[in-house]
């Protein structure tokens, strides 16, 4: 494997023009470069073309249905979404090129970068998850706000398993042991897996990725990665080549990392749980505090919003039929949407903060969703929220595991919220709306296809 160091990684977003990207390129003797775009899953796509030919000033063009295509592969059916050329004719992607990155796991010098799509006319396609983002980013700047993010990100580690009819397990350590019971927050039980977590410091250093801090969590060889805060698209970029940086690290070492919601049966949960704030652009100030530091209208407000929307902005966070099972009664994760101070049992939580750092924590969304679109789900909530002027419920000073379901049981009925759900339509683009609804319908009739252990185990011979 190539020293991920001996290639001098840069500041991310320091570059901001094709020049300065040649010169950056031209000085590392980069080969290649993989043009990246997140799909509406959070898969990169694209194109990986000689660095010689990306200055050569063509666009990259690739078909519109890069946005229509399932988890599995497969496409739903396009006669209801008006937007879309049933000639599947290209979009135009252009880089961005504050995101251009070393690709440290490959063994010839390789950058990457993301790019945006356009229309032909110049415009944004709005079903593009970046766009979608910035369209809500956008409502806030609007007001001269800037909403300010922090994911944290859960994520297993397994043995290699090829058979996706086997279930996973827990890899071995150098112990020579796997992992049994729980181990929160266990030093020693991060250690085991020194090679792996080295490997993925030093992939994301090489790409100007900051980890803000990595502990072990609840389930047996479960991690959990806290990124610093900052704008949310950023951020965004971020937790999308986190997870690459992360199964990338796990296979040179032999082991599978996963960001499934939940990969073993009788293990926790996997969650991204998103901290936000919003910043006065003209003073820099958290509007969430009052100058004598208590909370404002708009931090209730927004705590309302996400109490009103979350709900319906569910399956962009948890966006597959898997992640209905980690929102269980008696877990880690949330069934309502309570909120409380420094409360765990609740959907959103308030950290204890100091005034100027106040924030709000919606512990809903799981580590397997798009975080484009889950960041973006999240602050059009709290937007709604402010927008309407709404009033949440009475905070939550006790455990809320006894409450009753506030969150959708299931994919299909979560995505009919959002489908139905005008505001969000609004705030969101209709367009997006019905192109998402439509693929996660046919993810899940892909899923309804397969018959699983226990429809054999319980009905096979008994019904």
């Amino acid at each position: 494997m190539r020293e991920v160091t001996s290639i001098e990684p840069t500041e991310r977003g320091s570059i901001t023009s094709f020049e300065d990207a040649r010169r950056w390129i031209s000085e590392r003797g980069i080969e290649e470069i993989e043009c990246i775009v997140p799909d509406l899953a959070g898969v990169a796509r694209g194109k990986i073309v000689p660095a010689a030919k990306f200055f050569e000033g063509r666009v990259m063009n690739l078909p519109q249905s890069i946005f229509l295509q399932t988890i599995s592969g497969d496409y739903p059916e396009t006669d209801d979404l008006s937007f879309y050329d049933e000639a599947d004719s290209d979009y135009n992607f252009v880089p961005d090129f504050a995101t251009l990155s070393l690709v440290p796991w490959e063994n010839e010098p390789t950058a990457q970068i993301i790019h945006d799509a356009f229309h032909r006319d110049g415009r944004a396609v709005d079903v593009a998850p970046r766009n979608v983002l910035r369209r809500v980013i956008k409502l806030f700047e609007n007001r001269g706000w800037a909403p300010i993010v922090a994911p944290e990100i859960e994520f297993y580690l397994v043995k290699p398993n090829t058979d996706p009819d086997y279930p996973l397990e827990p890899p071995v350590g150098r112990s020579g042991r796997p992992e049994a019971g729980r181990n929160s927050f266990s030093i020693s039980a991060v250690n085991e897996f020194d090679p792996l977590v080295d490997l993925i410091y030093d992939y994301s250093e090489a790409q100007g990725l900051e980890i803000d801090t990595l502990i072990h969590e609840e389930g047996a060889a479960q991690l959990e990665i806290n990124l610093r805060h900052g704008a949310p698209l950023e951020l965004a970029d971020q937790v999308f080549l986190f997870k690459r940086t992360i199964r990338e690290a796990a296979l040179a070492q032999n082991v599978y990392a996963t960001f499934m919601a939940k990969p073993i049966a009788r293990e926790p949960g996997s969650a991204m749980h998103i901290h936000q704030s919003i910043q006065d652009i003209e003073t820099g100030k958290n509007i969430f505090s009052n100058s004598d530091g208590d909370p404002t209208s708009e931090f209730h407000s927004f705590i309302a919003g996400m109490q009103a929307y979350l709900p319906a902005v569910m399956a962009m966070m948890a966006p597959y039929v898997n992640s209905y099972r980690r929102v269980v009664r008696g877990t880690a994760a949330p069934i309502n949407i309570q909120w409380g101070h420094d409360n765990r049992t609740v959907g959103i939580r308030i950290p204890y903060s100091k005034p100027d750092s106040r924030r709000v924590e919606n512990r809903v969304p799981s580590s397997d969703a798009n975080p484009y679109l889950a960041i973006a789900g999240s602050l059009a909530a709290g937007w709604l929220g402010i927008e309407e002027g709404l009033t949440p419920t009475t905070p939550v000073t006790g455990s809320a595991h006894g409450f009753d379901y506030d969150l959708p049981r299931g994919l299909l009925e979560a995505v009919a919220l959002l489908k139905e759900t005008e505001r969000l339509r609004d705030t969101l683009g209709a367009n997006f709306v019905d192109l998402y609804a439509a693929v996660k319908t046919a993810e899940f009739e892909t899923f309804m296809q397969v018959i699983s252990p226990w429809e054999r185990e319980y009905l096979l011979l008994n019904v």
